[in-house]
């Protein structure tokens, strides 16, 4: 009997999904800065074993939008609530459930249809009376789901977590091959890389302005070379993304590149270039070239 399903990850920014997600892989597939708003994809990460495989989706946070990029967005994880054999939501000891409650509305409605397994993350920053006051609220809030308390970070908790993900699973067949780790192809691990890099090293909207692509991927028996673009919406983004003297730049391409060797096992050669592309969060086409999805804005 072959076991597989789709477990998808959803919840407010910053409660750590993608830390939860990274920790259930055992790999690092999502991106994880402390600044909301890290992730923009929906990202697979796949476990495979004999007789079972695990389909994770990693997915943003949920915001009411301002722009089409947060459209898009928001339109990943309401889709993650469509196609869940087993849906992670995830909470953390300070995340408040008012927050866009209309999110939590959904996830409430699919009780009866879905199984759903409430996560509380970050237990360590918490005492006992304090989490059991926080299991309390969360029963009452969603009464059928299951309740984990955990610390992703501390990895405290994740395998009893993974362990009964898998008894949970529908029996099917495989969904991916069995050597498959994600469903995104290589050059989107190296955007979301630099990406990181950018939320690291600027402040303010500038990493909320960029947005990387890469040009060229070219791998070589020995070394992979690589030339990726960073856009941002004005030549005052430009400016601070490059740095005096191109330092700025230059430290963001020596931090990216040093990941990405890491991410591959192998040498790389990386160029970076910043180009203006004038409000492109809100125009489509621009964001259908960078991999967003729009159709499911009305959601």
């Amino acid at each position: 009997m072959h076991k597989a399903g789709f477990v998808n990850i959803v919840g407010n920014p910053n409660v750590g999904k993608s830390t939860l997600m990274n920790a259930l892989v055992g790999e690092r597939i999502s991106i994880i800065t402390s600044k909301a708003q890290t992730t923009r994809h929906r990202i697979m990460g796949i476990v495979n074993g004999d007789d079972f495989q695990i389909v994770y989706s990693d997915t943003p946070g949920v915001l009411k939008p301002n722009y089409k990029l947060q459209e898009s967005m928001l339109g990943f994880s309401t889709s993650a609530l469509t196609d869940a054999d087993i849906l992670l939501y995830v909470t953390d000891v300070i995340d408040s459930a008012e927050k866009n409650a209309f999110f939590l509305e959904k996830v409430r409605n699919m009780q009866d249809s879905t199984k759903i397994i409430l996560i509380i993350n970050k237990i360590d920053l918490i005492d006992q009376p304090r989490l059991e006051q926080l299991v309390d609220f969360w029963h009452n809030e969603l009464p059928q789901a299951e309740i984990f308390p955990l610390s992703a970070k501390e990895k405290f908790n994740i395998e009893p977590l993974f362990r009964h993900i898998k008894e949970l699973l529908p029996e099917s067949p495989p969904f991916f091959d069995k050597d498959a780790l994600t469903d995104k192809p290589e050059r989107f691990f190296v955007n979301e890389i630099i990406r990181e890099k950018i939320l690291l090293n600027y402040d303010k909207e500038i990493p909320y302005s960029a947005e990387v692509a890469v040009e060229v991927f070219k791998e070589e028996e020995k070394l992979i070379r690589i030339s990726a673009v960073i856009y941002c919406e004005r030549e005052s983004q430009k400016a601070i993304l490059i740095g005096k003297g191109g330092t700025a730049l230059r430290k963001v391409g020596t931090k990216a590149r040093k990941d990405i060797e890491a991410f591959f096992g192998k040498k790389v050669f990386l160029e970076l270039f910043v180009k203006v592309e004038r409000d492109w969060r809100n125009r489509e086409q621009k964001l259908r070239s960078f991999g967003y999805q729009l159709e499911h804005r009305n959601a």
